[in-house]
C-alpha cells in the first residue's frame, strides 16, 4: 500500500514539474507601435516577455533598453498547434492592447484579460470584434 501511494506521489510530482516547465515564457519581440498592457501604456520598441513566478501566469513585459516595464497576470490559452512565437494585439482605431503571448512550438500560451479602457473603446467604437495584429517574436 505504501509503495502504491509513493508511486502516485512520484507521478503527480513529475506531472506538476512538467507542466511548470511547459508553461515557461521567454520571448523577445520588436513592437512598432505604442500599446497598452492593462492600465500601463508602453512605447514602441524592443521587448522581452518572461514568466517571473514560474506559475505560467505572472509575466514581466520589459523594454530591452530598460525604459519601461510592467507585470501582468494572465490566463492560460490553448491553440491547436505549436506555431511560431508571437504577440497578439487588439487594435481599436490607433490604440493597441496586448492580448495574447505565444511561445514557439507550444500549444500553451497566455491570454491577458481586457482592461477597462479596452472595454470602453469597444463600446464607443461599436466594435465587438477588434482588428487583430500579430507581431512575430523569437525565443529570448
Amino acid at each position: 500500500m505504501k509503495r502504491h501511494a509513493l508511486s502516485i506521489v512520484s507521478l503527480l510530482s513529475l506531472v506538476l514539474l512538467g507542466s511548470a516547465v511547459a508553461q515557461t515564457i521567454q520571448v523577445r519581440a520588436d513592437v512598432p507601435f505604442n500599446f497598452s498592457v492593462g492600465s500601463t501604456a508602453l512605447p514602441a520598441g524592443a521587448y522581452d516577455v518572461s514568466d517571473i513566478a514560474r506559475n505560467g501566469h505572472t509575466l514581466l513585459i520589459k523594454a530591452r533598453d530598460g525604459s519601461a516595464s510592467t507585470i501582468v497576470n494572465s490566463n492560460s490559452a490553448i491553440r491547436m498547434s505549436g506555431e511560431k512565437a508571437k504577440l497578439v494585439f487588439h487594435r481599436y482605431g490607433s490604440q493597441y492592447f496586448l492580448t495574447e503571448i505565444w511561445s514557439q512550438g507550444s500549444s500553451l500560451g497566455n491570454q491577458l484579460p481586457k482592461c477597462s479602457r479596452e472595454k470602453e473603446l469597444a463600446k464607443e467604437l461599436a466594435m465587438g470584434h477588434p482588428e487583430t495584429v500579430e507581431i512575430l517574436a523569437r525565443l529570448n
